[in-house]
């Protein structure tokens, strides 16, 4: 919400600057996001006159000025084909900085004649988009005087954030109020402006809606014949500019100016472009709207309309057609002012896709007595702009009413908020917030204003009087311990969440904090798209569901790491994945993903494509340091159908489970949502891994090494191509529990001396006595069982 200073001052009588009135906002809770004093980017600029215009001796296009500065009279050559003695217009010394030119003026001679700067144009001052000729100052300022103040732009404008609950503050005099309450100055008493009707107009409205479903409940308009619809005045044009609005006509920035002044959306229609009666319903099946931004609209069924009796000609509450937009050659109009359901301008803005400046208002909640009142400030408006006759005012239903009334003891802001506030000072603050607080019953009886429909309870009055009379009253007070307090012990849930980021930080992941929701299409992708995970009200429409995994979010963000030119990516996050709309469908996972390759360039290794492995490598460490089984886990060749059908698996405790899924994400997936591949992914599913056995939350005892000499053997085993290596591994390992150390992997061969069908997987064994050293009996008749073992349980036979 932007606004300036001047415009504030014309509802708050204060003499504070733009400074005080930062610092007093940001204490209200209205978060200042910029303060810009264009004065101040104009500072450099001053007025000057034009003594002399003679034309250039060597060019027929330019000309040679002697200029007062106010200090000196300077030559300066000009090329504006409107520079004459006699214009005041302003001016650029040399070591000035030109905006519009991003230059930095320097002494020059052009065509052989010295220049000492320059007279300027308002798209050099990037003011205006006029560059035909040099600004022509009125009122014959001062030579020497700032050009900010000629020029009218020693305004400074305020851009505040508004919170979504405070719709009231979307107009100047929303703030001015919340000002004058805090004590920077007075509220100026607003005159309600009523305009006698000449007459009732022939043109009726009717409001054709759902008895449950009522979209507007009240609607009033106006017909105003017989006006000018031209050129606003200048103090109209500058404060719209001020704001970043673009004036149009008058009749169009008259309603603009009372959204930015009042919060009150209205919307003009050309009279004569308007067939019969008016009707404000749903939209039907078929119908479109070209709108004032040039688009064509296919309206659907559910949309809020304004309608005549040959179709739609409006948006209700958020933009109006095209077909009856007013003109420069508009004579008869009808103004409109309504009230609608935030609710249903919202979906209706949503769908379509529309944003304005109304359906923001709308949607944060207008004040609903604020429909006769606006219409008529915009009726006196037009009269005295652009001239007419008003007709009487039209009405179709009638205003919400919002008589909220709540019985507020003022102790409740010492127990709520520590401040302890006499009861007249609480009465003052909200007296000049404009709620009516009279004594009760051991309370206050507040009636709220109806600009505030989100005040509700006690406790909002608690934070209007805290606010206004600021949080920096609020005492600092340590808590109180108690010494029977008992140290915190965190739960296994919370325990494993802090051991799986630790475990894939260290294995080079970064970690990333994603929205809970992510797009149907990425859902459908990855096993989710239920309509029960489907938002209600999605804050985009690229975020509508509950997230069934975690990988997708992960997978956007290392794309958009690879289109900034960081392709070799590594990801992770722990938190909720989502598998139904039940608290039990609510599960805590660890996934992360790796995209790209292994690593950057180097001359002792070369880096591959990242794979499968990587991605049950940091599952396994996740596991691993959460307290899972990880020595009985089993690996399993199947996988969720997001993962590539033949690169990925699961680890699971027993066939049924399932502790982690990884492997490369399937190609399918990366194409429907434009990612270049390879990219793999693990999801390690913190809530299926079993509680250790044991005292809970019992710390690791100490480490156990042996002081003996550990003993090392290979054996390549030829096995069926069927036979996994991890049931190779599992088997050799359980041929001697208490001296196999470990086992793994170190060849793999097929070919040549192998017979078809059969592959060799050379591991390597590792004993490790605790006892005695091994002698080589005991080697020689460990090696026998572990022979023994991988022939019987896998089939294999020892290669010779």
């Amino acid at each position: 919400m932007k606004f300036s200073l001047s415009w504030l001052k014309d509802h708050l009588d204060t003499t504070a600057d733009a400074s005080a009135v930062s610092d007093a906002l940001t204490s209200l809770g209205l978060e200042v996001e910029s303060v810009f004093d264009p004065a101040q980017a104009l500072a450099a600029f001053t007025v000057a006159e034009i003594k002399e215009a003679v034309p250039h001796p060597d060019a027929d296009r330019l000309r040679v000025c002697k200029v007062d500065t106010g200090k000196d009279v300077v030559q300066v050559v000009c090329g504006a084909p409107n520079a004459r003695a006699g214009l005041v217009g302003v001016f650029a010394a040399p070591g000035t900085y030109v905006p519009g030119l991003d230059l930095m003026l320097s002494k020059a001679k052009i065509r052989g004649v010295e220049s000492m700067g320059m007279m300027c144009s308002s798209r050099e001052l990037q003011i205006g988009e006029d560059h035909d000729g040099i600004i022509e100052l009125s009122g014959k300022p001062a030579p020497g005087s700032a050009a900010a103040a000629a020029l009218g732009l020693n305004d400074p404008v305020i851009d505040i954030a508004v919170t979504a609950n405070r719709g009231d503050c979307l107009g100047v005099r929303g703030i001015a109020r919340d000002l004058a309450a805090r004590g920077l100055g007075t509220l100026k008493p607003e005159m309600p402006a009523q305009v006698k009707g000449a007459f009732k107009p022939e043109i009726s409205i009717s409001l054709d809606f759902p008895a449950d479903n009522v979209a507007c409940p009240h609607f009033v308009g106006r017909v105003i014949r017989g006006v000018r619809n031209g050129e606003s005045p200048d103090w109209l044009k500058r404060k719209l500019k001020a704001v970043g609005l673009r004036p149009i006509s008058v009749l169009v920035d008259i309603t603009n100016y009372l959204l930015m002044d009042r919060n009150r959306p209205l919307h003009v229609f050309d009279l004569d472009a308007v067939a019969g009666n008016l009707v404000v319903r749903f939209s039907r099946a078929g119908e479109k709207l070209t709108a004032l931004d040039g688009r064509d609209y296919d309206l659907g069924e559910g949309a809020v309309v304004i309608a005549d009796r040959d179709g739609v000609l409006s948006l209700g509450g958020i933009m109006g057609g095209e077909s009856s937009g007013c003109t420069a050659a508009t004579t008869n109009v009808l103004l409109e002012a309504a009230w609608f359901e935030p609710l249903a301008i919202a979906a209706t803005g949503r769908r379509l896709g529309i944003e304005s400046d109304a359906r923001y208002r709308f949607e944060r909640g207008i004040d609903p007595a604020s429909t006769l009142p606006g219409i008529e400030a915009a009726t006196r408006l037009i009269l005295d702009l652009c001239g007419g006759e008003a007709l009487d005012i039209v009405v179709a239903g009638e205003a919400p009413a919002r008589n909220t009334v709540i019985q507020f003891p003022s102790a409740l802001v010492a127990r709520r908020g520590g401040v302890d506030m006499p009861e007249r000072r609480v009465v003052e603050i909200l007296t000049a917030l404009g709620f009516e607080a009279k004594p009760g019953t051991g309370s206050l009886n507040v009636r709220v204003p109806s600009w505030r429909g989100d005040v509700s309870i006690p406790e909002d009055l608690v934070e209007e009087a805290l606010r206004v009379e600021g949080f920096g009253a609020i005492p600092s007070v340590s808590l109180v311990r108690s010494g029977s307090l008992a140290k915190p012990v965190a739960t296994a849930r919370q325990r494993r969440r802090g051991l799986a980021r630790r475990a894939l930080a260290a294995r080079g992941l970064s970690e990333a904090v994603s929205f809970s929701f992510i797009g149907e299409r990425e859902a459908k992708l990855f096993g989710g798209g239920d309509t029960s995970l489907r938002l209600a009200n999605p804050i985009s429409s690229e975020l509508t569901d509950m997230r069934p995994s975690l990988l997708p979010a992960l997978i956007q963000a290392a794309a958009r790491n690879a289109a900034r030119g960081l392709a070799d990516v590594g990801l992770f996050e722990v938190g909720p994945a989502f598998a139904d709309a039940t608290p039990a469908g609510q599960s805590l996972v660890a996934g992360g993903i790796r995209a790209g390759n292994t690593g950057p360039r180097h001359w002792s290794e070369r880096p591959r494509p990242v794979d499968a492995f990587d991605a049950k490598g940091d599952a396994l460490a996740a596991l691993a340091e959460c307290g899972a089984p990880v020595a009985s886990l089993q690996t399993f060749a199947e996988a969720p159908g997001h993962y590539h059908p033949g690169r990925s698996g699961t680890l699971r405790l027993g066939p049924k489970t399932v502790l982690a899924a990884f492997g490369e994400i399937h190609p399918g997936a990366l194409v429907d949502m434009d990612v270049a591949g390879p990219v793999v992914g693990f999801e390690v599913f913190l809530d299926a891994i079993p509680e250790a056995k044991g005292k809970s939350g019992k710390a690791r005892g100490a480490l156990n090494l042996a002081d003996l000499q550990a003993v090392e053997r290979d054996f390549a085993f030829i096995v069926g191509a069927e036979v996994s290596a991890e049931a190779l591994i599992r088997a050799v390992k359980g041929a001697d529990r208490a001296l196999i150390s470990e086992v793994s992997v170190f060849d793999v061969y097929a070919g040549k001396g192998v017979p078809d069908g059969k592959v060799s997987l050379a591991v390597s064994v590792t004993l490790q006595p605790t006892k005695a050293t091994l002698t080589e009996a005991e080697i020689e008749a460990v090696a026998k069982k572990i022979v023994a073992a991988a022939e019987k349980a896998c089939g294999a036979t020892l290669r010779g």
